[in-house]
């Protein structure tokens, strides 16, 4: 089943998009050029008894890493449980990861302080990168409520010395989304955050480049801008 699914999926692939993405898609593996769409609904034609022997399968291609991200995704949540972390392991790009965390979203929603326990403290407390950004990214789509917010700083704090590029982006694209949903909280604690000054200006940058925030509030969180 699985060599016909890679023969399938290498059947969709588009060399002049494999050309094109692989310039923002840094990766050691091979990578095929088969746009997201078309990856997903590949994988919805996997028979539900299926997944977990496709899941079993060796990934190759930046887009198998996907295929298996979906698949999970399918799962019900203990079982996804089960995958997690090896699955989190194959990666080593930001694709796959916020492609992952994004499938995941209905599958966490009714688990959300469970999950928050057993796989995002693990995540954000790493030292490889990419897991790190999936705890971030994790927070983005899933903990961005009141109920979360000063955890979700207390976590961005505990990273503030980490200067791995991926992490700071997803740290700015956070913390950027809390300003959007709860600007005076987030403000807050901008004000007083020891976070490095190209995660914090990066963040600043990332609110400025949202349509949700209106100018004059553009003008005042320009002022914040770290200078040293």
């Amino acid at each position: 089943m699985y060599s016909e699914f890679r023969s399938k999926l290498i059947s969709l692939a588009d060399e002049q998009y494999r050309e094109f993405t692989k310039k923002s898609i840094l990766s050691d593996r091979p990578y095929l050029g088969v746009r997201i769409p078309d990856i997903r609904n590949l994988v919805k034609t996997i028979p539900k008894e299926k997944l977990t022997e496709f899941i079993a399968q060796k990934p190759e291609a930046v887009e198998e890493i996907i295929a298996h991200g979906f698949a999970i995704a399918k799962l019900s949540y203990e079982e996804m449980l089960q995958v997690f972390d090896s699955h989190v392991k194959t990666f080593d790009n930001w694709c796959v990861v916020d492609t992952f965390c994004a499938a995941l979203r209905k599958t966490v929603k009714k688990h959300e302080s469970d999950f928050f326990g057993r796989k995002v403290e693990p995540l954000l407390a790493s030292t490889n990168e990419y897991a790190v950004r999936t705890g971030l990214v994790c927070l983005l789509d899933f903990y961005v409520q009141p109920d979360y917010l000063s955890t979700i700083f207390d976590r961005i704090e505990s990273l503030k010395d980490r200067e791995e590029y991926y992490i700071r982006m997803a740290i700015a694209w956070l913390l950027a989304e809390c300003f959007i949903k709860f600007p005076d909280e987030t403000l807050a604690y901008m004000k007083v955050s020891k976070l490095n000054k190209w995660a914090f200006n990066k963040t600043i940058c990332k609110i400025c480049e949202s349509y949700r925030v209106n100018p004059d509030t553009k003008k005042q969180i320009k002022l914040l801008r770290k200078a040293k």
